[in-house]
C-alpha cells in the first residue's frame, strides 16, 4: 500500500497569519519524504481560509527541488478553472523537473463561492470537466494539443518542452469521483478514483466497487487501487487522539459545510450537483453537531496500532487502495501536526507497505 502525505495550507488558527502557515505546510512536505510517505500531494483551492493553494504546480515544484525520492500528487487540478493547455504544459514541465515523479489528478470543484469568483458558470461544471479531461490526458500522452469543443476550442499545438518519448503514465493519472455523478466519468477515462472519506466507511466502498466494476467494462482491464483521503490525527496516547480528532477534525468538518454551503439548499438547482442535495439535506435533519461527529468517526484518528488497524478493516472491505493522510488542519497547533505526521510516517507507514504489494512508481 503506498501512502501520501495531503498539504491543505488551512488558516484555522488564531493570530497566526497566511503566509506562516503557508510555510508550515510547505515543510510539512519536506518532512513526509524524511519520515517514510511515498508521495506529498496538493489541493486546488482559492479565495478562503479553507485552504489557501492556488497553484499547486507551483507548490509541487518547489517541493520537488527539496526532495529526491517522493512522488508528487497534484490533487487535483480542478479543470473549470483551468485552461486545458497550461494544464499539459505544467505537467509535462513539472514531470521532467522532477525526474517522472508527479502524480496527476483531475477534478471539477464544487465550492459556489470558487465558481463565482472566477466567473465560471457552476452548471457548466460538468461539460467543461468532460471536454478539458480528454485534451489533458490526450495531451500528456501525445505532447499535441487540440480541441473543438465549445468551452476549448484549441488550434492543434505541440508543446515544448515535448513528453519524454518513453513517458509511462500507468498508475499515476487519477479522477475526484465524490458523487454518483462522477464515478461512471472517472472509470470511462481509464484513470483511478479519488475519493474523500465523508462517512462510514462500507458506503465508500460500495462507490469504489462500482468504479471498479464500470472500469472493467469501459476499459476491459483491471483497474490499479483507489485512493482514498483521511484527516488524521496519531498520537501515542489513545485519549489524547481521541481529543485532537474530536477538537481539530470536528473543526475540519464545519469548515468544509462553511467552504462549499453544504448545508445549503442551492444544490438541487444546480446542474451536475443534485446529488448533493441529499447529503446536504442529512446533514440538516441530523443536525451540524452529530454530522461533525459522525464525521470524526469516519476518518482516522488512534494509536499507530489503531490506525493501522482501521486501515485493515478498511482493506478488508475494497481490498487494494493507496491510502492519502492529511495532518495540519483544523487549526491544530503546528507542533502537533508535526508529532502526528513524523509518528504516523515512523510506526504507521513501514505497517502499511507490508500490507500488499506497491502501486506502480514513477519512473
Amino acid at each position: 500500500m503506498d501512502i501520501g502525505v495531503l498539504l491543505v495550507f488551512q488558516n484555522y488558527h488564531e493570530n497566526v497569519s497566511d503566509e506562516q502557515v503557508f510555510k508550515h505546510d510547505l515543510s510539512l512536505g519536506v518532512l513526509a519524504e524524511k519520515v517514510g510517505f511515498d508521495s506529498v500531494w496538493s489541493a486546488e483551492h482559492h479565495f478562503d481560509d479553507y485552504s489557501m493553494c492556488p497553484d499547486n504546480f507551483a507548490i509541487l515544484s518547489y517541493l520537488a527541488g527539496k526532495t529526491s525520492r517522493v512522488k508528487l500528487g497534484i490533487g487535483a487540478t480542478i479543470l473549470p478553472w483551468n485552461d486545458p493547455l497550461r494544464v499539459v504544459e505544467k505537467a509535462i514541465m513539472l514531470d521532467q523537473m522532477s525526474d517522472g515523479r508527479l502524480l496527476l489528478a483531475l477534478g471539477r470543484g464544487l465550492a459556489k463561492m470558487e465558481y463565482e469568483a472566477f466567473g465560471v458558470p457552476m452548471d457548466e461544471s460538468r461539460d467543461r470537466f468532460n471536454e478539458a479531461a480528454e485534451i489533458v490526458l490526450r495531451g500528456i500522452r501525445t505532447g499535441v494539443v487540440s480541441g473543438d469543443g465549445p468551452f476549448y476550442p484549441q488550434k492543434e499545438v505541440a508543446i515544448r518542452p515535448a513528453p519524454s518519448p518513453d513517458i509511462n503514465w500507468e498508475g499515476r493519472l487519477f479522477g475526484a469521483a465524490m458523487s454518483p455523478d462522477s464515478i461512471p466519468v472517472v472509470a470511462d477515462l481509464g484513470i483511478q478514483m479519488m475519493t474523500f472519506v465523508q462517512y462510514e466507511f462500507a458506503k465508500h466502498a460500495e462507490a469504489i466497487n462500482e468504479w471498479r466494476d464500470r472500469f472493467r467494462e469501459a476499459n476491459g482491464r483491471e483497474p490499479l487501487p483507489p485512493m482514498v483521503q483521511d484527516f488524521v490525527i496519531c498520537h501515542e496516547d489513545e485519549e489524547e487522539a481521541r481529543r485532537l480528532a474530536y477538537e481539530h477534525t470536528h473543526r475540519y468538518f464545519l469548515s468544509v459545510i462553511k467552504h462549499y454551503d453544504f448545508a445549503g439548499k442551492h444544490w438541487r438547482e444546480t446542474k451536475g450537483y443534485e446529488t448533493y442535495q441529499a447529503g446536504a439535506d442529512m446533514i440538516r435533519e441530523a443536525g451540524m453537531e452529530a454530522a461533525a461527529d459522525a464525521y470524526v468517526e469516519a476518518n482516522i484518528y488512534g494509536t499507530p496500532e489503531q490506525c493501522v488497524e482501521k486501515y485493515a478493516a478498511r482493506r478488508e472491505l475494497v481490498g487494494d487502495f493507496i491510502a492519502n493522510a492529511a495532518f495540519s488542519f483544523g487549526g491544530i497547533p503546528f507542533a502537533e501536526a508535526e508529532k502526528s505526521l513524523t509518528l504516523f510516517g515512523e510506526k504507521v507507514v513501514p505497517e502499511l507497505h507490508k500490507m500488499t504489494s506497491k502501486t506502480p512508481a514513477a519512473v
